[in-house]
Order: C-alpha cells, then structure tokens, then sequence
C-alpha cells in the first residue's frame, strides 16, 4: 500500500501545477474565454447585416459557429517533478483526469503529441503579421522515406536486366534465323545441283537416250563443255541439237527452292514438285496439221481454256469404243478424232498410258503438247512435261524421256487424210482472215491516231501565233484556195 500511494503521490504531483505556475494558468485561461467571446461577437456582429432573416436562423447560423469551435484540451502535463506541497493547491487538474492519465499506458504518454491551444479554424485577414507554422517532418517519416527509395534503386537494376533480357532475346532470334537462312541456302543450293546432275548422268551421259538420238549436246561444241547450263539455284538449262525432222531440243528443269528457308517452309504446308520440260522446235516441212494434247482430267480443261491454239481448234476428246485408250486419269484434247487416234498408238499405250504401265512408269507424267499453230517464235513445236523423282529413283522416268524421240520421228512422218486436210484448212485460212482483218484494224487505228497528233500540233501552233502571222497565213491560204480553183491553161509555143 505504501509503494501504490507513493506512486499515485508521483503522478498527482506531476500534472499539480506548482504554487508559481498557477498564476500563468490563470492568465491563459483568461486569454481562452477572452478569445471565446470575441469570436460570439464577431458571429453576431456578421449576422446582424443581413436583412430579411428570421430569427430562428439566426439561432442556427449561431449554433453553427459555435459548433465550429475546436474543443479546448487540458493544458500539458509539466515535465519537472513536484512535492508533495505543490499537489495541496487548488488550482490542479480534476481527479479524473489524473485518473485518466495514470490508467494510461507509458507508451501511449511518450507517443503523444503536444496538443495546440490555439483554435484550427481562424480567419487569416484579422490575424495578419503572424508566423506560419511548419510541420517538421517526423523520424518515421524520413525513415520511410529513405526505405522506399532504397527499395527503388534495388528495382531499378532488377527492370533493367528484365529489358535487357529482353532486347537479347529479339537479337538471339535473329541471329539463329540468319545462321539458319545461311545453312539452308548452302544446304539447298548443293542439293539442287546434285539432283540436276544425277538427271544429266543418267540421260545425258554416253550411252544414254540424248547421246544416242542427237549429235550435239550440251551448250558448247567440244567435248569438254558443260552438259547444263546453271540460270538460277533451282534453274538448269539443256539444249541438244543434230537431228532429223527438228531443229533442236530444249529441256529446262525447274527445282523446288530448297536454296529459300521460307520457301521450304511454304512447301512443307504446300508440296510442289521438281519439273523438267521439253521443247522440241520442228522444220516448217516436217510437221503436217497437228494440233493435240493429253493430261490429267482437270489439266486438260484448264490447258483448253488458257491455250490459245487448243482454244481456236481443239476439243475435248471422248475415248472410242472400238480401241484401246489410256486410263481413266488422262484426257485427251484435239482438232480432229483422227488425229487423237493416230497420236495415241498402241506402243505408247504399252509403254506408258495403258492400264498396266501407268501405275508404274506414267506416275511422273504431266502433260504433252503438239502444235502446228503456236503463238511465238516458233510455231510448229512439241512440248513435253513431266515430274523428276528423286536421285535414288531417277531410272523411273526413262519411258517418259523416251516419249521425246518417239513423238518427233512420228510427227515428222505422219500425214493426214485428205478429209482431215480439209477440214483443217478451212479453219486455218479463216484463223488467216481474222488475223488479217485485226492487223488491218489495228494499221488503221496507228493512222488515225497519228493524223489525230499531227492536227493536235497544228493546233497547238496555230494558237501560238500572233494576229500578224494568223492573218498572213489566212491570206496564204486564200491563195492557194483560188488558185486551185482557176482554170488550167495550157501553153503552147507557136513556130
């Protein structure tokens, strides 16, 4: 009991004023109700002008002001110990606070604030000349402020080695896709090359179809010259000559392009084949009036809408009855059944077409196409297409690469029947009139057109000239017009 009252002894002691500081309390009471009552004065006084108001709003407006007041709080406890003497003085907090305040943690007292006196809500314009008061920033404050910008510059180096990451990874792809783009193109272009060179050795070399039906090959005339003739990483060139009923013989053979990454890429989603085409230009008398080609069904139709001799002379061919024809696949496009019939011979139905052979040897056929009307440089030509297997299987095409020789000796000495003839002549010499007839339309266009320039640059001469020169020519003009108009007179020397 004694400790607890010598400790209630020390707390009351603690917030009793001293016998000197209770004059100084006093004082500031009196200050608070002196500034309580200036500030109802000044309320009322702002009240009173206006007019038209009743009474009762006057209690509110009031009310109001009075509301507005901060609550006054109890003055600071004093930080210096007092005796036992100092806590007999009347002047003292209540009871209840120092009740208040001992019930009261001590950390709750060390964290307090001091409270302000003075009032939160002043008029600025009454009270001029006064300091402003500036809040000092606290220690928690600084200390988090310091932590968050520690906490910025450890993010800062973590975003810039995510962006720089990043920026690496764009390169990175890049790069691969070149290095990749590089490979493939050197990968791809000896791949073609080695396809192209395997179709040369094996029908190109000696002892092969071309060097035993023609008597040059190749692009050069000694022995040492290159059998192809390289015009692109997938284009290859082959030219034979020195043979009966031809004047030479052309193969282009147009590979995928391996040597293309994208390209490669396009032809796995889409597959394409590698191609070789023939052309064989036939002498002016050594092909009669021919015009035929085969295919696949679909091919056929799109070759007899796109070219322009089969659109002008040729239909679609129904297979006989009476015969043999090629398979089902293949359709057959000419001017004439007889020139169809006589086209597809039994030794080709054997060889290639038949039922049997097509499944084997005719697997890489595309198209033929023979024609004594074909719009180019040369019109009496056969055209041969077909599909390169790969270099392991290039044996498998040697019946359609013997296709080539056949057709040009059967060309050469095929003849039609005389009503056949007929037949073709007739269409040929009106196929001759249309062509002269849109020469001569187009010779009279060119004429008119260049009348039509001459008149627009006399025109334009004419408007160029002054009045002086118009006149003269206009004078000129007369002249000769009179004078063309006169009478011829003949004269005659008398002897």
């Amino acid at each position: 009991m004694a400790k607890r009252s010598s400790s209630l002894l020390s707390l009351s002691s603690f917030f009793v004023p001293r016998g000197g500081d209770s004059l100084f309390y006093l004082i500031a009471l009196l200050s608070l109700l002196s500034l309580l009552i200036h500030r109802l004065s000044l309320s009322s006084v702002s009240a009173a002008h206006f007019e038209g108001f009743d009474a009762d709003d006057d209690d509110e407006v009031i009310e109001s002001s009075i509301s507005d007041l901060p609550v006054r709080s109890h003055p600071p406890p004093s930080t210096t110990l007092t005796s036992l003497s100092d806590h007999e003085s009347h002047h003292g907090p209540p009871i209840s606070a120092v009740e208040s305040e001992t019930q009261a943690p001590p950390s709750d007292l060390a964290a307090s604030k001091p409270l302000q006196t003075s009032f939160e809500y002043w008029d600025e314009d009454e009270f001029e000349g006064l300091p402003e008061k500036t809040q000092m920033p606290s220690e928690a404050d600084e200390f988090t402020e310091t932590a968050t910008e520690v906490e910025k510059e450890q993010v800062k180096p973590k975003e810039s080695v995510k962006r720089g990451l990043s920026y690496y990874t764009i390169e990175i792809i890049c790069v691969a896709f070149l290095i990749m783009f590089l490979i493939n193109y050197f990968t791809g272009k000896k791949e073609n090359e080695n396809i192209a060179l395997a179709w040369a050795t094996t029908f190109a070399t000696k002892n092969s179809i071309f060097e035993k039906n023609f008597s040059l090959l190749g692009v050069g005339e000694g022995d040492d010259s290159p059998l192809l003739l390289k015009e692109g990483q997938n284009v290859f060139k082959f030219y034979a000559s020195g043979r009966r009923f031809c004047q030479g013989l052309l193969a282009t053979i147009e590979l995928k392009s391996r040597h293309d990454l994208v390209s490669r890429l396009y032809n796995m989603v889409v597959p394409c084949k590698d191609e070789i085409s023939f052309e064989i230009y036939m002498n002016d008398d050594a092909m009669d009036n021919v015009i035929f080609a085969m295919a696949k069904k679909k091919a056929a139709k799109s070759m007899q809408k796109e070219e322009r001799d089969l659109q002008r002379f040729a239909n679609m061919v129904s297979p006989p009855s009476n015969r043999k024809w090629v398979v089902e696949e293949l359709a057959a496009v000419s001017e004439s059944k007889e020139v169809a019939g006589d086209m597809i011979t039994d030794v080709v139905l054997e060889q290639v077409f038949g039922e049997k052979a097509f499944e084997k040897f005719g697997r890489n056929f595309i198209s033929m196409h023979f024609s004594d009307q074909y719009p180019g440089s040369h019109k009496k030509i056969l055209m041969f297409k077909f599909a390169i297997p790969d270099i392991k299987h290039m044996g498998d095409m040697t019946r359609l690469v013997a296709l080539v020789p056949y057709y040009i000796d059967l060309i050469g000495r095929y003849k039609l029947s005389s009503q056949a003839r007929s037949k073709t002549e007739v269409a040929r010499n009106k196929l001759a009139q249309e062509v002269y007839r849109e020469l001569q339309y187009a010779r009279q266009e060119e004429l008119q057109k260049k009348k039509a320039d001459r008149r627009k640059i006399l025109e334009e001469a004419e408007a160029k000239l002054n009045a002086e020169a118009l006149r003269k020519k206009e004078a000129k003009e007369r002249a000769r017009q009179l004078k063309k108009s006169m009478p011829k007179v003949k004269m005659t020397r008398a002897h």
